[in-house]
């Protein structure tokens, strides 16, 4: 049976890491870390600024080595990506450092030389796509131009997976839409899977087949949005009620009083199964809602 005959639910994830962790000192960015790429989908990799996300992604290029755990990619396990594995990804990084007197036209003689798939072609392509002068010093681009540029360089290699670190972080929203509208049609065109990291949820409800939401550098939850929905609820307890079996409580929100007592008002995860056994229903709430009980900004009420 080749690939392509395989079951999708069969074939092996493109990027899997597996109890991934990473210390600076006494604060732990990374802990425990445990996700799935699957080949040809856009995962979007979703947590609030501080959520470890970067550093994910740093371990994952290699930049920075993990303390423990490890990197699954193209089906080989590592414990830091090699020079060899880095050439079938293309990296966005958070901020773009370039040598400022080099044009888009240098950078790409330059970048190409570093992979064998390099597609001049391409590459000039992508630059008349994205508008990006090809003759001017990056000196002279806008910020939103410089990504555009990453973007240009990170696409010309051809590489079977794209890893973005905040791509649209400081772009306009008519930048940020133009962006995502390229990576979804980079996904659906050539099958290129897309792993990027985002805070703001509209990009993945707009962009992402899957999400993975990462809370003090723990997995908090990996699946579809429909999903998502499906599993987290608002729900109220009398006060001394246990939590029904199946259900993780993610956070309270309140405490009620009135003529029959106390009663809680939670914010609760469980699969489908153990919420139609749950003596009482939870209310499907918006995905902001949920994304904000799930990294617990307590300033904010549901």
């Amino acid at each position: 049976m080749t690939e392509e005959e395989r079951p999708i639910e069969t074939r092996e994830p493109i990027l899997s890491i597996r109890n991934l962790r990473r210390s600076f000192g006494r604060v732990v960015a990374v802990d425990g870390l445990d996700l799935d790429v699957e080949e040809g989908e856009i995962y979007g990799f979703l947590g609030v600024n501080g959520a470890g996300k970067t550093t994910t992604i740093r371990m994952l290029m290699g930049i920075v080595a993990p303390d423990s755990g490890t990197i699954r990619l193209h089906g080989k396990v590592s414990k830091r990506t090699s020079m060899k594995q880095k050439q079938s990804i293309g990296y966005v990084s958070q901020e773009q450092v370039f040598y400022p007197w080099m044009t888009a036209e240098m950078l790409g003689r330059f970048v190409g030389g570093l992979y064998p798939t390099w597609d001049s072609a391409e590459f000039k392509r992508l630059l008349e796509v994205l508008e990006v002068p090809p003759r001017r010093k990056v000196s002279g681009l806008s910020g939103g131009m410089r990504v555009k540029l990453a973007l240009a360089l990170a696409i010309a290699p051809r590489p079977p997976l794209l890893i973005l670190d905040e791509p649209t972080a400081g772009l306009d929203p008519v930048a940020r839409r133009e962006f995502l509208e390229i990576i979804t049609h980079q996904a659906r065109e050539y099958g290129r899977t897309t792993f990027f990291s985002t805070h703001l949820l509209d990009e993945v409800e707009r962009a992402a087949d899957r999400v993975g939401i990462i809370h003090h550098g723990r997995k908090r939850f990996e699946g579809d949005l429909t999903l998502l929905q499906e599993r987290v609820r608002k729900l109220e307890l009398r006060d001394d009620d246990p939590v029904p079996a199946g259900l993780e409580i993610w956070r309270e929100l309140e405490l009620r009083e009135d003529e029959s007592g106390l009663s809680r008002v939670v914010v609760a995860d469980g699969d489908p199964e153990a919420w139609a056994h749950a003596e009482v229903m939870g209310e499907k709430l918006p995905l902001d809602d949920i994304f904000i009980a799930c990294v617990g900004i307590s300033t904010v009420q549901i």
